[in-house]
């Protein structure tokens, strides 16, 4: 990931960034030149207009931070509610199966907590608070241990067997087989 913990910026990176711009507003009160306040300040001509832009709409306050990006989209206690549903397992929920996908985690959060989450928020969410994918620890009850021995001794060796020809080849793409 670019930035720690899943994402965005500290605090500390954040407050710095900010205080950056609050400089740039200090020295547009003082009527100094975009490209001067790029230069000294280090940051893009760009950005130096996007926030002069910003600050005669909104003085000041427009140049302060807004906050993490990646603000929880749920809180802790609702995802204390969460893990409670997710603890009792999908069949619980009224799914036909023992699988947690996405769209199931999505469903529950979208009925128990009656708020709606795209498939990549959820997987974030879930990341954030130490869940990660699952394999299966056993295998399945339908499995048939002789017809997966058939398959390996009869139909494995024949997949597995080289395409390639075993006579003599040509590294000429218009004459195969050419002297």
């Amino acid at each position: 990931m670019r930035y720690p913990e899943g994402g965005g910026l500290t605090a500390e990176r954040r407050a710095f960034r900010e205080g950056i711009r609050l400089q740039a507003g200090v020295r547009f009160v003082a009527g100094e030149k975009t490209a001067a306040i790029a230069k000294d300040l280090r940051v893009s001509v760009r950005s130096v207009e996007r926030w002069r832009r910003a600050w005669r709409e909104g003085g000041m306050e427009a140049l302060r931070s807004a906050g993490p990006a990646n603000s929880p989209t749920i809180t802790d206690a609702q995802f204390a509610v969460l893990e409670e549903e997710l603890g009792k397992g999908p069949s619980a929920q009224g799914f036909d199966d023992e699988r947690w996908t996405l769209a199931r985690v999505q469903a529950v959060i979208r009925r128990r907590l009656r708020v709606s989450l795209s498939l990549p928020t959820v997987w974030r969410l879930l990341k954030r608070h130490g869940w990660s994918w699952q394999a299966p620890a056993r295998r399945a009850l339908e499995r048939d241990e002789h017809a997966v021995e058939l398959w390996k001794k009869e139909v494995w060796p024949r997949v597995k067997a080289s395409r390639r020809p075993t006579g003599a080849g040509s590294s000429s793409r218009t004459r195969p087989d050419s002297p």
